[in-house]
This record gives C-alpha cells, structure tokens and sequence, in this order.
C-alpha cells in the first residue's frame, strides 16, 4: 500500500474520530450534477477544556458554571466532566505497570462539576487562592458547544475586582498584546496540559522597540495534566508598560490565558485575540467606560496604518483625533482612547490599509474614578460564527453587547433554565449595518440561579458579541467581559467518494 492510500485513510478516519461520521460512497452524477457536495456540518462528539487556576487570593471566592446547548443530531449517550489537573510525569509509572491505591483513588475523586444534561447549567464554588487549575471532558450528546466560566471576586490587594475566564480549548499558537511588564502589574501566563505527555513551550514578548531579551521563556515543559503559572516579569530585565505575548507550543499543546493584576486599577484576565487579520473586531465595550488604551502588534517586519473606527449604536464614526493608528513591524503599538465611549455602547473596528500585513489587537478597559477604578480587556474576537454561548449571568448583572460592522444581520438569543430552576426564552433581535447594540437579554421564566446565553446568527452578516459581568463592591465597579466566538458545536465534514485508481498511483 502506497503513502497516497494511506493518507486518505488517515485523513477520512480522522474525521469520523471527530465527529463520528465520514461518508465515502460510490460517484453519482445525477446526485452531485456533476459538482462537489457541500461540506455536512456534524456536532462534535468531543470537546477537550482547561481553566486556569483562578487566583492565588486567600479572598478570592470563585463561582464555575458548566452548560452544554441542546443541539439536534446528537446520540442520548454521553458525559461532562471538569477534574483538578493533577500532575504526573511520564517516567513515575510504566504503561505496563500497576496502578497504586493512591493513583487509584486520584482517578476515582469526584469531579468538580459534572453536568446531568444538555440544556441546564449548572455551577460549583471554591474559595480561597489554593484551587488548582481544571482539565474538562465532555462527549457524545455533552460535547457540541460545551462553555464553562471560572467567574472570581476578590475584595482586596493586587488584582482586586471581578476575574471572569473563559476555559479554553488546548492549542498551539496564542498572541496576547496588552500585557506588561511594569512595576504596577503582576501579569502571568497561565499554561496547562490536558494530555498524557508533556509539552514543550516558547514565550516570546515584544515591546515598544520590538522583541525583548528574555532568559528563560525557551523549552518551558508543562508535565502531563498539569499547569504552569510563567510570571512575566521573571522572563526579562525590561520593565514596558505595553507587552505583546507570543505563546508556541513547539510540541504536543495547551491551554493558555493571561492574568493581569494591578496594584490600583484592579485587574482581570485577558483572552488571547483572534488570529493574525487585516481586519479586527474588538465587540463590546462598556458604555460607562472611563478610559480605553488600544495595544496592537503587527508580527511582521512591515509597517501598517491602522484605519479606527467605532462601530456605535447610531453607526460607524472616527474617534476625535484617532482616525488611524500607525504600527510599526514586530513593535508593540500603544494609544489612550480616553473617554471615547460617553455613554453609549460601542465596539472598535480596525482596519488595515493594506489587507495583507496581518495584525492582533485588546484594549484596556477602566470603569470608575479615583481610587475606585476597576480594569478589564476587550481582545479582537473571532466571529459568533453558527452560535456562540456565554454562562453565568442574570437579569441584573449581565449585559449582552452585539456588533454586525459589515452589514444589518438578524440574531436570536435563547436564555437557558437557570442552575435552580426556571424554563428557557428566545427572542429575535436586529443589528443595523455598522452598529453595536446592548440587547435587552431574555430571562428564563422563573429564573433561579444564574443562567445561559447562547447567540445565533440568522442571516449571512457576521456577527460578533461579548458579554460584560458587573456588581459593586465597597463603591468599586467590579466587571469582566468575556468575547463569545463560536463555541466549536459542529464541524464540516466533506462529502468522500470512492475512487479506486488511486491504489494505482
């Protein structure tokens, strides 16, 4: 057998693992009239999530809210699970090797949360600043669109505020620009491992001048089903106000988020931005927003100007004074926005002036005054794409913000049962062309407990929301916003035909 026939194995049997369905039948011309079918789009039957450790804070009180939306086409079979990460090295057991009473006993701990079905959210809590980080499985009917939060409030020190984290999936490749290296911040770069052998990472950071001299960001290991905190400031002698952090897994993959905490302005955790693009959506930011510094980075060698424009509700506009942004090649490019929002919901929209150098972007988002400020960040989000899904929200507490910056699109929005109770709502929203809306949210019936989101696009238009958490604590505004790309709930799957005289090749 030849490497093309083995390739072709390869690649349909891969897609049945993912989705647990290839079709490969013989050509019919009257079916396809002579043309390729469309791709089929599946739910996933397996959907892996890590969350990082939520705060080192003997303050800190952590909320975790697990929710898998009813999706059509699933099997009644399947589990979610979120465990601790509990470390262990490759050499510390043989495969063929017994397992001990205590490893016997670490795979048998219950798990921190573990849904009972699709369709109803349901929440866990921990306090304290020892609470390891999670590793999460779900399957079968448990796994297209699985969402779990880590939402955490500490009332004092370093970082004080409202810490909202999305768990993610494990990658290879994760740009964060707006970190920093001053003395006012303690940011860390959170790194964990779901799998059964280690990775191996590099941390790259690039400031105002470009790349900055780091001594231990190379070969950092992360061992199986565990996570390493990376403290920024350990990895250069450079203190910068306004870092870009290039995450690449250089072997097997992992989970990566930033917490940035600051010594007065609070703090939060900042997503990775959406891939490298000529044109960059940052959705939802707070319209009571005191102050916006903007951060974007370009990895290549050449320059960009970068066109800037708020998409408001009343319509795309120029910021005062701020019409274009100029970025210069592998150099982190900084500018306060100021008070740009006055009021109004709004969402920046950054485009390049030439489509093909490639830029990432997060803005720094301050609420209060004085003493009382409290930060978040706002990345560059991926589209909502088929459905995006947010969880741990209330009436009084969350606000839903939705930008459609091309063209009018046409959304609904389903409010799950909540974790004790109540019974879903739906309701059909409209976006006008260039405009950003905070959607006056359903709520679930006789809602009790906090409850699901989830954002379906019902025209063609791209779509893309974020959703901002808020309460007040001892006169502060404590709020996280959360980006909500697509939640991964079905992939295509290519229509296969058989062809035969490839084994002759």
């Amino acid at each position: 057998m030849n490497r093309t026939t083995l390739s072709l194995i390869a690649g349909v049997t891969a897609l049945a693992a993912v989705t647990g369905f290839a079709a490969v039948s013989s050509p019919d011309a009257k079916a396809t009239g002579g043309t390729a079918e469309a791709a089929a789009h599946l739910p996933v039957e397996r959907t892996s999530l890590v969350c990082p450790p939520p705060s080192t804070s003997d303050l800190a009180e952590t909320t975790y809210t697990s929710f898998t939306p009813v999706t059509k086409g699933t099997e009644n079979e399947g589990r979610a699970e979120l465990r601790p990460a509990t470390e262990q090295k490759p050499d510390e057991q043989k495969p063929d090797e017994p397992k001990s009473e205590d490893d016997k006993d670490a795979t048998s701990e219950k798990p921190v949360l573990e849904p009972e079905e699709p369709g109803k959210p349901v929440a866990g809590e921990t306090t304290g600043g020892e609470s390891p980080a999670l590793l999460g499985i779900a399957e079968g009917r448990f796994a297209p669109g699985w969402t779990v939060q880590g939402t955490t409030t500490v009332t004092a020190g370093t970082g004080r505020g409202m810490h909202g984290v999305t768990c993610t999936a494990p990658d290879t490749e994760f740009w964060f620009p707006g970190t920093s290296t001053d003395a006012d911040r303690t940011d860390y770069v959170h790194l964990s491992n779901p799998d059964d052998s280690a990775a191996v990472v590099d941390i790259e950071l690039y400031g105002k001048d470009g790349a900055l001299e780091t001594t231990v960001g190379e070969d950092i290991t992360v061992q199986p089903h565990s996570a390493e905190p990376v403290l920024l400031s350990t990895l250069t002698d450079e203190k910068q106000t306004d870092v870009t952090v290039h995450v690449v897994v250089r072997s097997g993959r992992v989970g990566a988020a930033v917490q940035a905490l600051d010594g007065r302005l609070g703090g939060d955790w900042l997503p990775a931005s959406a891939d490298p693009s000529g044109s960059l959506v940052l959705p939802g930011i707070p319209k009571d927003a005191t102050a916006v510094r903007l951060v974007a980075f370009t990895p290549g060698d050449a320059d960009v100007d970068l066109k800037v424009r708020l998409a408001s509700p009343s319509g795309l506009i120029t910021p005062a004074g701020h019409d274009t942004l100029h970025v210069k090649g592998g150099m982190t490019t900084a500018v306060d926005l100021g008070d740009i929002m006055r009021g109004e919901a709004g969402s920046l929209v950054l485009t390049a002036a030439d489509d093909s150098v490639p830029v990432v972007a997060a803005a720094r988002v301050l609420r209060g005054k004085g003493d009382s400020q409290e930060s978040a960040f706002v990345p560059a989000a991926r589209q909502v794409g088929t459905r995006a899904t947010s969880v741990d929200n209330t009436a009084k507490g969350t606000t839903l913000s939705v930008t459609a910056p091309e063209g009018t699109a046409k959304i609904t929005v389903t409010a799950s049962a909540g974790t004790e109770g109540g019974t879903a709502a739906s309701k059909t929203y409209t976006i006008k062309s260039g405009t950003t809306q905070d959607i006056e949210a359903p709520v679930p019936a006789g809602a009790k407990g906090t409850y699901a989101l989830t954002v379906e696009p019902r025209s063609d238009m791209p779509v893309y929301a974020s959703r901002t958490l808020t309460a007040t604590e001892n006169g502060v505004p404590f709020f996280t916003v959360q980006p909500l790309p697509d939640d991964r709930g079905t992939v295509a799957v290519p229509q296969s035909t058989e062809d035969l005289s490839i084994l002759q090749n």
